[in-house]
Parts: C-alpha cells; sequence; structure tokens
C-alpha cells in the first residue's frame, strides 16, 4: 500500500513538475510571437544631411545604451554614452551629429537579468576588426570609381539553366605563389587583369573568361568569426560558414579590416570587374544559423527570439551548428529580406546561394524570391533543399526540394545525380556510375532531365528520393563536387585504388560530361576543370592553403583537360538542346535509347532555335570497348573530335562520353 501511494505521489510531483515546465514554455512562446512588429525599412544607420539616425528593435528591453569609441578594438572606456529614445513598436533610437562619422560603436541592452554583452547590432553594415563594434560610415560613400556606371551582366531573355556557375572561395582564388595575383587572398585579386601562373597560361579572372562561366559562386564572404583579423600575418583559414555580421564584408579578405571603409569598396570593385567581364556574382549566404548565440547581436538585444527552439527551450540545431534561426518569426524574416535586397542593391550582387536552405520556411523563401526579383528579373536563387538535423519547424513548412514545386523561382541541389555519379559522398569508397557502379543509372537518368518527371525515369531505383521534385528543369542544380567533401579527383582515387591515372582522368572528365549535357543549372567547383586536389583532405574547412589553395600550376600540367571542358561549356552555351525551357519540353524532346550495360544514351529533338536537328548523347561508363548503333540519320560527331568513330556502327571508347549531331 505505501508503495503505491509512493508511486502515485511520484507521478503527481512529477506531472505538476511537467505542467509547470510547459505552461513556462508556452509562455515564452507566446511572449515572443507576441512582440510587436515593425514595419518601416529603416532599422540600423540613415544619414541625413544634418547627421545620422540609428534605430535597433528590442522590444522587451528595459533600455538601450549607444556607446561611442575612438577604436575599433581595445580596453579603452567608450568616450560617450547616450541612452536611446523608446519609439514605436518595439524600436529604439539615437540621432548622431555628422562629427562623428568614422567612429565606432556598440550597443547595449539592458534586460531583466542585467545588461547584455557590447554588440554592434543586426543591423550594422560596416565594422572594425573581428566585428565586435559596428562604424559610423555611409555605404553609399564608399564605392570604387565608376561604380555609379557598373552594369549587371546582360542576362535578358536567358533562364537560369543558360547559366553556369563557378564555385570558389576568395582566398583559395589567389593565395597560391603561382597564382600571379598581387592581392593574394584578397578581394581585390578579382580585379587584376593579365595574370598568369609560372608556365604562362592565364591564371585569375582572365581564366574564368576563357571558361565561359556565367557566375561566379563565392563561397562565404560576410563578415564571420573564426579569423582574427588582428593576427592576418599569420596562418589562418575557415570556409566561412560561422556568420557574425551578415551586412559586412569579411575583413580578413580586404587589405585593411579596421577600416569599414575599405572593406566595402572593395567587395563592390570585385563585383564591378567581374560585370564587365560579363561574369553575374552570386553569394554564399547562411542565415540558417550563427557562429554562435551567446554574444551575437540577436541574442544579446531580442533574447531567445531570433532563434528555434524545442518544447522544452533547448535552442534547434538542424544546422548541426548548435542553433537554428527562426526565419517564420516575422521580424527575422524581415531581417533576412532586408539584408538581401542590401546586398542585391549596395553592391550588385547578382545571385544568393542558401546554405541548409531547408531551415528556412517556404513562405519566407518565397518573399525573398518575390523581393529581389522586382529589382532584378534574372536574380538566382538556389540553395541546399535539406538540413543537417531536425527541427522544430514542422516539416510541410520546410524549404525542402521536395518543396520546390511551391518556390518556382528558386532551385535546389541534385544529390542524386552527385551520388550518382561518383558515389555516396559519406561512403568515401563508394563507386558512382561513372566509375562502374551501373546500379546508379536511374539516379544518372534522374539528373540528365533536371529532376522534372520523366515517363523514361524509374524513380523506385533513384537514390535519395522516390519522385522527381522539380516542377521545371531550371529548379535542379546539377552538379557531382562542390567544397564540400573530397573534391572530385580525391574521391575518384580514393573509391578505385585499382584504376590508373589514365582510368581516373576519364572518370573525371566523364562525370562532368554529364553535368555539362544535361538539363537543369550547371554548378561547377573551381578547378575541377584541372583536377584539383586537395591531397585526399575531405573536409578541410579550417586546412591550411598547402590544402585549399588553388594550385594554378595545375592547370598547364592538365591543359588538355581544361581544354575539354572549355570545348563542352561551349557546346552547351551555343545549343539550346542543352537547355531546355519547361518540363513539358524535357518530356516531350527527350528519349532515352535502349543501350547496353555501363551506357546510358538519349536523343533531343532540338527546338527550332537551334541550328542542330536532333541530338544524341552517349556515356559509356563501362571500361571497355562496347559496340552501340546510331538511330538512323545523318550524324556528325561534335565532341569529341578526332577520335575515329565510324558513325553508323563503331565501338564507344570506355569511360567517354560523346555527342553526335543531325544538322538543319
Amino acid at each position: 500500500m505505501k508503495f503505491s501511494i509512493l508511486i502515485t505521489t511520484f507521478f503527481l510531483v512529477l506531472s505538476t513538475l511537467l505542467f509547470t515546465a510547459c505552461q513556462e514554455t508556452a509562455e515564452k512562446q507566446i511572449q515572443v510571437s507576441e512582440y510587436p512588429i515593425y514595419k518601416k525599412s529603416d532599422l540600423g544607420l540613415t544619414f541625413q544631411s544634418a547627421g545620422m539616425i540609428l534605430k535597433v528593435w528590442s522590444p522587451k528591453a528595459k533600455s538601450i545604451r549607444f556607446n561611442l569609441y575612438n577604436e575599433d578594438l581595445g580596453e579603452q572606456k567608450a568616450i560617450e554614452q547616450i541612452d536611446m529614445k523608446p519609439l514605436e513598436d518595439g524600436v529604439w533610437s539615437v540621432n548622431l551629429d555628422a562629427d562623428k562619422k568614422g567612429l565606432y560603436y556598440t550597443l547595449q541592452a539592458e534586460h531583466a537579468d542585467g545588461w547584455s554583452e557590447e554588440v554592434p547590432g543586426p543591423y550594422a553594415k560596416a565594422v572594425g576588426r573581428n566585428g565586435k563594434r559596428g562604424q559610423l560610415i555611409n555605404p553609399s560613400t564608399a564605392n570604387p570609381d565608376n561604380w555609379s556606371t557598373d552594369h549587371r551582366p546582360d542576362l535578358s531573355g536567358m533562364k537560369p539553366n543558360d547559366f553556369l556557375v563557378y564555385e570558389v572561395h576568395v582566398r583559395d582564388f589567389s593565395i597560391s605563389e603561382n597564382s600571379g595575383m598581387e592581392n593574394k587572398g584578397k578581394f581585390l585579386a578579382f580585379t587584376e587583369r593579365g595574370t598568369k601562373n609560372s608556365k604562362g597560361l592565364s591564371t585569375g579572372i582572365d581564366h574564368l573568361k576563357e571558361m565561359g562561366v556565367t557566375h561566379v559562386h563565392l563561397l562565404p564572404a560576410f563578415d564571420f568569426h573564426t579569423i582574427d583579423e588582428t593576427r592576418l600575418d599569420e596562418p589562418q583559414y575557415n570556409w566561412g560558414y560561422d556568420p557574425q555580421n551578415y551586412n559586412v564584408p569579411e575583413g580578413s579578405y580586404s587589405t585593411n579590416p579596421a577600416d569599414g571603409a575599405v572593406r566595402i569598396k572593395e567587395f563592390k570593385a570585385m563585383v564591378q570587374a567581374l560585370h564587365e567581364e560579363g561574369i553575374a556574382v552570386v553569394m554564399d549566404v547562411v542565415y540558417n544559423h550563427t557562429s554562435r548565440t551567446e554574444g551575437l547581436s540577436f541574442e544579446e538585444l531580442v533574447p531567445s527570439y531570433y532563434y528555434r527552439h524545442w518544447n522544452d527551450s533547448t535552442l534547434g540545431n538542424a544546422s548541426g551548428c548548435g542553433n537554428e534561426t527562426a526565419s517564420d518569426q516575422p521580424m527575422m524574416r524581415k531581417f533576412m529580406v532586408e539584408s538581401l535586397k542590401y546586398w542585391a542593391d549596395e553592391y550588385h550582387v547578382d545571385g544568393f546561394r542558401f546554405d541548409l536552405m531547408a531551415i528556412h520556411d517556404i513562405e519566407t523563401m518565397k518573399q525573398i524570391e518575390k523581393e529581389l526579383r522586382q529589382s532584378n528579373s534574372n536574380v538566382l536563387i538556389y540553395g541546399e533543399g535539406w538540413t543537417a538535423g531536425d527541427s522544430p519547424l514542422l516539416v510541410e513548412k520546410r524549404a525542402l526540394k521536395s518543396h520546390t514545386y511551391q518556390m518556382p523561382g528558386i532551385a535546389a541541389f541534385s544529390d542524386e545525380i552527385r551520388d550518382g555519379l561518383k558515389g555516396h559522398w559519406s561512403s568515401h569508397e563508394s563507386k558512382g556510375y561513372a566509375s562502374g557502379n551501373f546500379d546508379l543509372k536511374e539516379s544518372v537518368k534522374f539528373g540528365v532531365v533536371g529532376a522534372v518527371e520523366h515517363p523514361q525515369v524509374d524513380y523506385t531505383k533513384v537514390n535519395n528520393s522516390d519522385t522527381a521534385w522539380a516542377s521545371e528543369p531550371h529548379q535542379c542544380m546539377v552538379y557531382v563536387s562542390c567544397h564540400d567533401n573530397h573534391t572530385l579527383y580525391d574521391k575518384l582515387k580514393i573509391a578505385n585504388p585499382e584504376a590508373s591515372e589514365k582510368q581516373i582522368r576519364e572518370m573525371h572528365l566523364l562525370s562532368n560530361f554529364v553535368v555539362l549535357t544535361s538539363q537543369g543549372v550547371p554548378f561547377l567547383h573551381a578547378g575541377v576543370e584541372y583536377l584539383r586536389t586537395k591531397h585526399g583532405v575531405e573536409n578541410s574547412y579550417q586546412s591550411p592553403d598547402s590544402i585549399n589553395r588553388m594550385d594554378w600550376d595545375e592547370k598547364s600540367r592538365n591543359l588538355g583537360h581544361v581544354e575539354q571542358y572549355q570545348a563542352l561549356i561551349k557546346l552547351r552555351s551555343e545549343h539550346p538542346s542543352f537547355r531546355l525551357g519547361s518540363a513539358h519540353e524535357v518530356r516531350g524532346r527527350v528519349v532515352f535509347l535502349d543501350s547496353p550495360e555501363g551506357v546510358i544514351s538519349y536523343k533531343i529533338e532540338s527546338p527550332k532555335e537551334d541550328n542542330w536537328k536532333r541530338v544524341v548523347v552517349v556515356i559509356n561508363a563501362s571500361d571497355k570497348l562496347v559496340t552501340w548503333n546510331l538511330p538512323k540519320g545523318s550524324w556528325d560527331l561534335v565532341y569529341p573530335e578526332g577520335n575515329g568513330f565510324n558513325f553508323r556502327k563503331g565501338k564507344l571508347a570506355p569511360r567517354q562520353g560523346y555527342i553526335f549531331a543531325e544538322r538543319r
């Protein structure tokens, strides 16, 4: 009897505790959801003829203190402290005289439990070293010469799958001793023309122009946390997926990180130089998490608001980095939209790639796309259609690749064709279709048609998805490698230890032959054209330059490989057959042909604007000569040139892709 009483008492106490905890969590969530929404677009600094106004949103703060400094870092006391005035909808404001321009500042909020740490505020657009203090600078006055005449590349009349994206890390691009660039590791390296490697071949922006890419995708170039900008003479490296100040260029990529105007001007100069060569600029943006929670502007000014929490109040962690932001909160959504518009308008950025896009909710992504397209109808928006873990956000609200049909102007990466071509990303020894695993044939076909519904793709045999997820082919980013995981060359070497160097090269070229002839948006990892290696290091996010740098002399050693990439890019850009405009066209024009094991072949009935009448693409991933018959017609071999293929009946060489055309 006593035992049963004890048990009953235990459960009563437990129930009470759980009820109290749930009530506390519910109250916390209710308070957050009832925060006022500030609808004006003037948070941060606004410049007027007589001075400046700084506004910040902190609806539950008891007071906000503005601290003014002469220096960007240090232990000195503030030269002035001003109590900000409360306005409507949780906004606080301070008026500043014009003579304070160029000085540094921080904000502090007084909450029920005391004063927060000093932060520059989420709307800061200029900061000093390490992003600790904001700087009173008008970004529109920090322009390179002729910035007012900078024009985006003319992409009118083009679809996203007319583009070709080249992903590069700012530091990797120029840091090598053989890059021929003076501003090594800096934004300004992209402005240098006429640079050569040690063998006299073009590097840098000239190489990008030679390759024929339309868009350069920059790994995170906003202000990130990891690099200590007071020690730039020491070796430091990071990819930059640890955001600190979203509206500020990264200081370590500038020639003077202490001066916010220098960062701004040099980032703009980079964009301007690329635009002058007809190349658009994509920023890799990481709004899904921050480098830490405590000590950053979001949490210090509005505790618990900008981050998602589980019902027990623990932080969500769908990023795998310790927190996840809450795009579904109105003021976080507003922040993201305004931040992206700022980069597009102030810096003339042409596109955005969203890291772990599925952490964001669908409605936020749709609003972002709508707002950005109002000022640039050709803006390119794409992202990773997955999370790195579970999220408090309901699955049906996540911007997953399977939900792209709800986001018609946004693309997602196809991990189906990626893993299909080279083998699974996390199973290092696994082979892909290009290296002889023919069980992955349907996954490759999935990517060939741009992830749209096609009657000849068997979705029961596709990896990572069991149905088509793109409404149109331009919603599918087709790729086989990127900064993540092994380079394509390293992956093939590890997965195929028995293969010769010649065979690895053939698998390598065949992989991106498929990418460059597929119907989605082709995406290339910088240096893949010259067989880039990171010497077997998989996750090189903080490896030294010796691992991550672009070794430009490899271009000379592998010039034939580079030229094959150039030829394929040229063919793609010249022939709309590889860039069909709709899923309807893909289903109607692309027909897969009967093929022997290890071969994928298909015919394209070319659109009228192509000077080819029909195209046949053949992918022989087998390790042997294969007999294969062309369909009836008058065919020319257009790729590769001069291999002696008998057009009627011949042998396909091992690990080789072919393009045949019937001319009008």
